[in-house]
């Protein structure tokens, strides 16, 4: 679990809209509108820890706990023959088959089942798990040692599961376009379809069962996350999906600018869910709405 978080003189947690202070003026924009990014890197709650591995195979779930940061994670030194992430799981359960990454981008809430090959790396060597995306101490998440050599008895299977089933686009009963605008809306709430979240509101009443397209447009990064569903990515920016969005996804990483088209089955149980952005300043600041199974 990788999370950022700042910390004050006597360790506690900082975060800006608790700070006395700041003396905001009435109608601005608090302090972390575009997200709270911390300075210390955590995983699993401890800062820049080490592991002691041997030289075999791991298996690490790895989720983005942060508030709003993105993580271009990789091996630093990378190994012999590169690709050190062998993908086996997404956000919804293990992939087809294993999918090897020279480095993962995972944005807030997006989950990752990856295998890394310590074999490669020779015995008292150190690794450093890095986030490219980071300035100065966030550049670094974590180290691994590799301690100790042992015995391998575990492979990573060419088939992890069935034929995945996923949505047909063409079965689409309908297709919807959303547009996720940060500070869009009265006062700088963040919006989609430039319409701030009402808990009385339904935007979309997809049917029981059926199969929707929904597009996706962000002005700025916004991980996008929906309730009740996974869902495919069947496109981005009108070419073929990125690496990191392979299988059944519930939250899709979005750059500044860009489009991503998923299709989904509204399969389950009727009722009203939400979708949002995965920020979390976003979200809080109105970045929400529902959408209505019948």
């Amino acid at each position: 679990m990788i999370s950022d978080r700042s910390f004050s003189e006597d360790s506690s947690l900082y975060y800006p809209s608790l700070d006395p202070s700041l003396k905001e003026e009435p109608g601005t924009l608090a302090p972390a509108i575009n997200g709270m990014f911390g300075d210390t890197i955590l995983v699993n709650g401890a800062p820049w820890p080490y592991l002691e591995v041997s030289n075999t195979l791991y298996r690490f779930r790895v989720l983005n706990a942060s508030n709003a940061r993105f993580y271009d994670l990789a091996l630093d030194p990378l190994p012999p023959g590169g690709k050190p992430f062998v993908q086996v799981g997404s956000d919804g359960g293990l992939l087809e088959g294993p999918l090897a990454h020279d480095r993962i981008l995972a944005s807030p809430a997006e989950r990752f089942d990856v295998v890394v090959d310590f074999s490669r790396y020779r015995v008292g060597q150190k690794v450093t798990l890095k986030n490219l995306e980071g300035e100065g101490r966030t550049k670094d998440v974590m180290r691994f040692v590799v301690a100790r050599r042992e015995k391998e008895e575990s492979t990573v299977p060419e088939r992890l599961a069935p034929e995945l089933d996923f949505p047909d686009p063409d079965e689409a009963e309908a297709t919807r376009r959303f547009q996720f605008i940060a500070g869009g809306g009265w006062g700088g709430m963040s919006t989609i379809n430039f319409r701030v979240f009402d808990p009385d509101r339904v935007d979309a009443r997809p049917r029981l069962g059926s199969t929707e397209v929904w597009d996706f447009h962000s002005d700025q990064d916004h991980p996008i996350h929906l309730h009740l569903v996974h869902f495919k990515v069947i496109s981005r920016n009108g070419g073929r999906p990125a690496p990191w969005d392979a299988g059944w996804k519930d939250t899709v990483l979005m750059r500044a600018g860009d489009d991503v088209r998923i299709a989904t089955r509204f399969s389950g149980h009727r009722g009203k869910y939400v979708f949002h952005c995965h920020n979390l300043e976003h979200e809080d600041m109105m970045m929400m709405a529902n959408f209505e199974v019948v």
